[in-house]
């Protein structure tokens, strides 16, 4: 692991520019269970009954007995992962985050570039008149909460199932992976579209990848694969950045 660790640092400090890719596995060592996981979100609440736009339109207070549970994402604080990885976008080694997560833990742990492909529980909108709340407003209401102008179900600002990706989210993607020769894939399973079509773009424009993971998935794709804890990986490829 150590001579991984020295090949990645090496790798970082060689290329042209560096993103990160994100996903649940970087969550979990903060208290929020993979949702995919034993005993993760689905498997109390089917994703097709309570997380798609069709079904929160049919039945918004049925969904938001699923919702509620995701408002606790905002109790949960980053962890050395999230740390280290903000340090390395202050150290101008990385130079910014693709995240599939919606608790946004890479803000608050310092990252300033993150893009937030799935969206955020950091707002919610209301799918009536498009007035929007800030997180703060809708956690001192009663659950589901009522938009104060119209009082329909307010939504959160999320990509659910049948949803499309926000324009915004797909161009802010596009600017920063424009001229990446290095994508660090993290915590993610590669395996939810489209956000599993970047490794394959980074690839094809010439890149390399690093994967973390504790099992990994890019063996034979990724230059480096490292199995472990994000939060263990993460702060040794910082420790030994700062060595070297």
């Amino acid at each position: 692991m150590d001579n991984a660790i020295r090949q990645a640092v090496s790798m970082l400090k060689k290329c042209r520019k560096a993103v990160a890719l994100t996903g649940a596995g970087v969550s979990t060592e903060s208290g929020i269970p993979d949702f995919r996981s034993a005993g993760g979100l689905w498997s109390r609440f089917d994703p097709f009954e309570y997380a798609t736009l069709g079904a929160f339109q049919r039945d918004p207070h049925r969904v938001w007995q699923m919702l509620k549970e995701l408002l606790t994402l905002v109790e949960c604080r980053p962890n050395r992962g999230h740390e280290a990885l903000a340090r390395l976008e202050e150290m101008g080694i990385v130079q910014g985050i693709i995240t599939q997560n919606i608790d946004g833990l890479h803000q608050r742990a310092g990252s300033c570039q993150v893009v937030e492909f799935h969206g955020s529980m950091a707002s919610f909108s209301c799918p009536v008149c498009g007035k929007m709340l800030p997180l703060a407003a809708v956690r001192e209401m009663a659950l589901p909460p009522l938009c104060t102008g119209c009082r329909s179900v307010l939504k959160p600002d999320v990509v659910f199932f049948d949803e499309q990706i926000p324009p915004k989210a797909l161009l802010d993607t596009e600017e920063l992976l424009c001229g990446v020769d290095l994508l660090l894939v993290v915590g993610t399973s590669c395996e939810v579209m489209p956000a599993a079509l970047i490794p394959r773009q980074v690839l094809g424009q010439g890149g390399n990848l690093i994967e973390i993971n504790l099992v990994p998935v890019l063996a034979g794709t990724a230059r480096i694969s490292l199995a472990g804890k994000f939060t263990e990986v993460m702060s040794a490829i910082v420790d030994q950045m700062a060595k070297s």
